[in-house]
């Protein structure tokens, strides 16, 4: 059978193009990987599903996530309601997060290049959004780490942001294997500086035990906390198997899953219970909050180092699939420095938000980040499940599944048999398009937004289904649309 490679994987005059390149050969290999979209071949897979709790855990161990979890208190619930809430979203975000990541293993291949199987040429919509919000993310977390390094060494707050952005350029430049080794050194580190954190509150903070909304409006606010909690850990959807690509086909995906379902639900639970716990105290929820709590001196020191370094690991691998996004779009561009320039363009979002009002910044920005993102997991779900009922249990080939998602002519291929160049095209993936414009506006009347509240949520007292109700008219629209593949 013709070998259809990915756009651009082919090579030229025997050089590797831009989306191939070098890969690690091992675990702790931590030299610059140059390696792109194209799948990772079986003989290059290695590592462990353990590593996938780690890799999951550390980056969520930010004060992004303590922000976001002040948010149930604010809206009138008592402690034990909001952190219900709070257990209840993270859980429905993290499976599918989780699902999607056991597909690396089977292919090789990052998340966005896999959606093409879905969308065809349609992918650029989604990979646009991704690497949008893989810059967001940067602002959005970089905010507080920027900020804490800052107060550390003493400098001007964007000294502290660019310091901060360029370890994480260095660690999104170096790639996989790097972003893997740290995230597991500093599941310890920032287990026990948020540890740290968590005793001070508990010594000082007297959390609320009962909540001022009751209830319609009770429900409301309910609903709303659930619906944050879901999109935070829903946001990695996008990344999910770009950290899980170079582990064998044999990887047990039962393992994959319950590793990267513990490291997403323990960690943000763990934040944003804090978020709940110390609400009265972390008033303006930035590292001058996490300064003081600790009482300057030593353990202050290492707070906000531990803030710093938190935000560094987590926008490393925003940078990283940012950079599988971008190339995704086909922009043939290496990388390393690919995920150079999402961080370089999150630098001057971060002092925007810095700028003026913040917490509304943050929130507008927050948002603009997760609204697409169900039906997108949606369609790539349907389609993904579709195929497996076509291939009858046999293990996935990712050649031949590419090769039913494309036509006759367009984008540049090989066949790997005669190694002759051959030109092939993707599907132009109409039905997968619609299903996800469809599901984005049917969510809107459902959204509750500090911009904009739908009049369906309004009449709800709040309460944001906007997730659930995408995800749902995705499946609804794409399930008939979708072209059954060829057996």
């Amino acid at each position: 059978m013709p070998v259809v490679r990915l756009p651009g994987e082919s090579s030229t005059n025997g050089r590797p193009h831009v989306f191939d390149g070098r890969m690690p050969a091992a675990a702790g290999d931590l030299r610059v990987e140059a390696h792109g979209i194209a799948p990772v071949p079986e003989g290059n897979r290695y590592g462990g599903p353990g590593r996938l709790f780690t890799v999951w855990f550390a980056p969520n161990l930010t004060m992004t996530g303590v922000f976001t979890g002040t948010t149930g208190v604010a809206l009138g619930l008592g402690f034990g309601a909001a952190l219900a809430a709070v257990v209840l979203g993270t859980l429905v975000g993290a499976a599918p997060t989780a699902y999607l990541g056991t597909w690396g293993s089977q292919t090789g291949a990052g998340q966005l290049p896999l959606a093409r199987l879905a969308f065809g040429r349609a992918v650029t919509l989604p990979a646009v959004l991704q690497w949008l919000s893989s810059v967001a993310w940067d602002a959005l977390i970089g905010l507080f780490g920027g900020d804490a390094l800052a107060r550390l060494c003493g400098c001007p707050f964007w000294l502290g942001v660019l310091t901060m952005m360029l370890g994480q350029a260095a660690l999104g430049v170096l790639g996989y294997e790097a972003i893997h080794r740290l995230q597991i050194v500093m599941t310890f580190v920032l287990g026990a500086a948020f540890g740290l954190i968590a005793w001070r509150l508990l010594d000082g903070a007297h959390p609320v035990a009962a909540g001022t909304a009751h209830g319609a409006d009770q429900a409301g606010a309910f609903v709303l906390t659930s619906t944050i909690a879901l999109s935070l850990t829903l946001s990695w959807a996008p990344y999910a198997s770009d950290f899980s690509r170079y582990l064998p086909r044999a990887t047990s995906r039962p393992h994959m899953f319950w590793y990267t379902l513990l490291g997403l639900t323990v960690s943000f639970v763990a934040v944003q219970a804090l978020g709940l716990l110390g609400a009265s105290v972390l008033t303006d929820q930035t590292a001058r909050g996490v300064q003081e709590l600790l009482g300057g001196g030593a353990a202050a020191a290492f707070g906000l180092l531990a803030v710093a370094l938190a935000a560094v690991c987590s926008n490393a691998m925003n940078d990283y699939s940012g950079s599988l996004a971008l190339q995704t779009l086909g922009v043939s561009l290496p990388r390393p420095a690919a995920a150079v320039l999402a961080a370089v363009l999150g630098f001057p979002l971060v002092l925007w938000m810095h700028d003026a009002d913040t917490t509304a910044r943050f929130q507008n920005v927050l948002l603009f980040v997760g609204y697409w993102i169900p039906g997108f997991v949606a369609i790539v779900i349907v389609d993904w499940r579709a195929r497996a009922r076509a291939r009858n249990g046999a293990p996935i080939d990712l050649t031949a599944e590419e090769a039913e998602a494309v036509e006759a002519a367009g984008q540049g291929g090989t066949d790997g048999s005669a190694g002759r160049t051959k030109s092939v095209r993707y599907r132009s993936g109409w039905p997968a398009a619609a299903a996800f414009v469809a599901a984005f506006a049917a969510a809107v009347p459902f959204m509750n937004t500090t911009l904009y509240e739908g009049p369906v949520a309004s009449a709800l007292k709040g309460a944001d289904l906007s997730f659930y109700v995408a995800f749902l008219v995705a499946v609804a629209v794409y399930a008939p649309l979708r072209r059954r593949p060829r057996a």
